[in-house]
């Protein structure tokens, strides 16, 4: 039996060939063999609400209201926040707010300056 890679998505061994293609059958991945390098070089592109490109550093405002959690503080539209860090996970920018101080915000709810 051929030496088959491993699956890029769950390690899995049990790798097995189908025409061109490479499949798993704990996860059912399918991929093109020796293309699991280009998979893990791919970048999350993080948008704000009208569709423009955010990167680390960038302006961005709030379009609105938004509730503090655990707290009665409330982050007002129109509140600029300067150099966002963008970050993986449930809310993807992490920034600091003049009043309220470090938060978490969702790039849904923010457009770029």
């Amino acid at each position: 039996m051929a030496d088959l890679p491993n699956c890029p998505k769950c390690n899995s061994e049990y790798t097995y060939e189908d025409g061109n293609l490479l499949i798993c059958p704990e996860c059912a991945y399918e991929w093109v063999a020796g293309s699991e390098t280009e998979e893990s070089e791919e970048q999350k592109v993080f948008k704000d609400a009208n569709g423009n490109t955010l990167q680390d550093g960038d302006t961005v405002t709030v379009i609105k209201d938004l509730k503090v959690k655990g707290s009665s503080l409330v982050v007002k539209k129109g509140t600029k926040v300067k150099s966002i860090r963008l970050v993986d996970g449930d809310h993807d920018i992490d920034c600091k707010i003049d009043g309220i101080g470090a938060m978490q915000l969702k790039t849904e709810f923010v457009k770029k300056l």
